[in-house]
């Protein structure tokens, strides 16, 4: 069914599916749709730099929110879920349920599809996203003056004035707001050194100090039987798994009222009063943004420019870094980054590993440095034996934004194809000779392709084939266990570890892979009794097997989970052409081995997948074979299945994971 007025608008060049803009969400006021829009459009400037880079929670009221006497009901959203604009920025946190995609409110435009769909709240935590994965530590502290029945607000604002005079005794500088719900939030500036536990703590023995000091007027419990006549002062909104209103964010009552900042002159005034959305636009358009301050730097002491919206000022771009970036990429084709200037200041310590599936799937390996990414492509991915380099392909330094990336780079684009980030995090630095040699050791992501623990690292210029890009990578021995002389620091030691036995297939490996039985063979049957959406694969006789790509080893095991011993010669040959963590099953047959189905790709398990998607990728990795490996044949007409008669034939529903519903079919 169509909906009511629905009509597509442009902001800032993103175009917007809205519609019932007549819709009235608050009705005491009348308040509409459109009015929701137009309010956090114009917000926007003041809004986004305390929203940025940070997990957004959405309080939606699709219904509208009701009357005083008949409010409507909420619900919470965590995850993005399906039908949202792609140019909507996320980002992933891990739940028990599984990992959740958290808008980032960064743009306008993402202010105006949130308002689209009744998102009337936006809740943040106090950390804001590292630059290459998990949470950093909170840049600010939020205390929460919650009246009990029987408070009023200008009540609560005595409170929080107590709560002043105790956070600047702490050489901290406090900013209030007006909750627009019930109370008062106080705000002060963070240098980033505290994790979320620690501030939690900090917040904690500051509301039972004063607790302690006015035991009629303040609690610190959370029982809801102890507010009566008292404030609470909620300290546990600075736990890393809360989230607590955004500033200049609209509040589900039954008038539009803001999360506002104020002055400390306005809460002593005995008529204090929470603000709407038009008084604070007004006060905004007339006196700019009074919780400024809040936005110091962690890392420099720096405000954000208006322009930036966010909470670091951009470094001019002055030795050209990025002109080779920039030159090969236009920003109104391609989703990557494409920043004017080096954009905002990194730790100095992050790295990415991007699993790259261009034109040949490739690893791009990013270390930060003086502003920028210095980037290598890496085709057969970082080394996992310290025994065997290597090719690592020096190209263009690549913005720090970049180290976030993920998406689709348009086919036709430079470098067009999908592009994941394999693993993240930091680094230690142990020599960087620019040009020539660079050693670090990068501590992953828990689940990341690196395995979780720290990896060394060596980078060292080789120039071969007289070709000035070409480096080569190592993996030496964590420091601490690397010996000394030659071994130490320059970038040539092994590790001395234990040369892997290609006839042992790894436990996790054959229990994660091992080949799922097929049915019972029968005949083809007639394409009438075909269910619909069926995919046929022609594959010769032969030995069933799955082919592991492990490192620089080929693990090889047959349909009962069995390694398959030292045979296949040429076929382990053949396989080394493929990426690391690559999985597929096939038939080795005289004329070498035909591959039927990819199972896993750069470490990424990918069963789960329909066999349609999992054939396309197998399709594109086979860019990267030599004889003897090829393709089973593949239709989806039964008819043409029928003149197979001297292969196997395997039937797979189009759609179906892996193994689905395969039957081995002969003529």
């Amino acid at each position: 069914m169509a909906q009511a007025g629905a009509q597509t608008v442009e902001v800032d060049g993103r175009r917007l599916r809205v519609s019932n803009l007549d819709k009235v969400l608050y009705p005491e006021t009348g308040t509409t749709k459109a009015d929701v829009i137009a309010y956090y459009v114009a917000i926007a400037p003041a809004l986004i730099p305390y929203s940025a880079n940070r997990a957004v929670t959405r309080k939606r009221w699709p219904n509208g929110v009701g009357t005083d006497a008949h409010p409507l009901d909420a619900f919470f959203e965590k995850d993005l879920g399906n039908g949202v604009p792609d140019w909507v920025q996320r980002r992933a946190i891990e739940h028990s349920s599984g990992p959740k995609q958290y808008p980032l409110v960064e743009d306008r435009a993402t202010l105006a599809w949130l308002a689209q769909s009744a998102a009337l709240e936006l809740h943040v935590p106090q950390w804001q996203f590292a630059r290459t994965g998990g949470a950093r530590n909170p840049d600010r502290m939020v205390l929460d003056f919650d009246p009990g029945p029987g408070v009023d607000l200008p009540t609560t604002a005595q409170i929080a004035l107590l709560a002043k005079d105790i956070l600047e005794g702490m050489g901290l500088d406090p900013h209030p707001l007006t909750s627009g719900s019930k109370g008062i939030h106080l705000y002060t500036a963070l240098d980033g050194s505290l994790t979320s536990d620690q501030v939690s703590a900090v917040a904690h023995e500051l509301a039972r100090a004063l607790e302690a000091d006015h035991p009629d007027d303040i609690v610190s419990d959370m029982k809801k039987s102890l507010r009566g006549g008292k404030v609470l002062i909620d300290w546990s909104q600075n736990n890393g798994k809360k989230t607590t209103i955004a500033p200049y964010s609209l509040r589900g009552r039954p008038h539009p009222t803001v999360a506002a900042p104020r002055t400390w002159d306005e809460l002593r005034d005995p008529g204090l009063r929470h603000l709407d959305y038009r008084e604070v636009l007004e006060r905004f358009e007339a006196d700019g943004d009074l919780l400024r301050p809040l936005l110091r730097s962690r890392d420099a002491g720096l405000e954000p420019t208006p322009e930036h919206l966010a909470t670091f000022t951009a470094t001019p771009d002055s030795q050209g870094k990025l002109d080779k970036y920039r030159s090969m990429r236009d920003a109104d084709k391609t989703p990557e980054p494409v920043p004017e200037d080096l954009g905002m200041p990194g730790s100095g310590r992050s790295f990415v590993i991007q699993e790259h599936h261009a034109r040949r799937l490739h690893y791009d390996f990013r270390l930060e440095h003086d502003g920028v990414l210095v980037s290598w492509a890496i085709p057969k991915g970082p080394p996992t034996d310290p025994k065997k380099n290597h090719l690592a392909v020096q190209t263009e330094d690549h913005p720090l934004e970049y180290g976030t990336f993920e998406g689709e780079i348009p086919a036709g684009e430079y470098g067009g194809g999908q592009v994941y980030i394999w693993d993240a995090g930091e680094f230690e630095l142990e020599k960087w000779r620019d040009g020539a040699e660079v050693i670090a050791t990068l501590q992953g992501r828990p689940d990341g392709g690196l395995g979780g623990g720290p990896r060394r690292f060596a980078l060292i210029h080789t120039g071969q084939g007289g070709d000035e890009k070409n480096w080569m990578i190592h993996l030496m021995a964590p420091k601490a266990a690397a010996g000394g002389g030659a071994g130490e620091g320059d970038g040539a030691a092994a590790s001395g570890s234990e040369e892997r036995d290609p006839d042992r297939v790894p436990a996790a490996f054959r229990s994660a892979f091992a080949p799922a039985p097929l049915a019972a063979a029968q005949r083809l049957p007639g394409a009438s009794a075909l269910p619909g959406g069926t995919l046929y694969s022609r594959a010769p006789a032969g030995e069933r097997l799955v082919v592991a790509v492990d490192g620089d080893d080929v693990l090889l095991w047959d349909e009962e989970g069995r390694a398959a011993g030292r045979g296949f010669a040429r076929l382990r040959t053949a396989a080394q052409a493929l990426p690391t963590g690559c999985a597929l099953e096939g038939v080795a047959a005289d004329q070498g081995f035909v591959a039927t189905d990819l199972l896993a790709v750069a470490g990424r398990d990918i069963r789960d997948q329909p066999f349609r998607v999992r054939r396309q990728l197998l399709e594109r990795l086979a860019d990267d074979w030599e004889p003897p490996l090829a393709l089973a044949e593949l239709t989806d007409d039964p008819k043409r299945a029928r003149t197979w008669r001297e292969e196997g034939v395997v039937a797979t529903g189009a759609d179906a994971a892996y193994p689905g519903e395969a039957v081995l079919v002969r003529a």
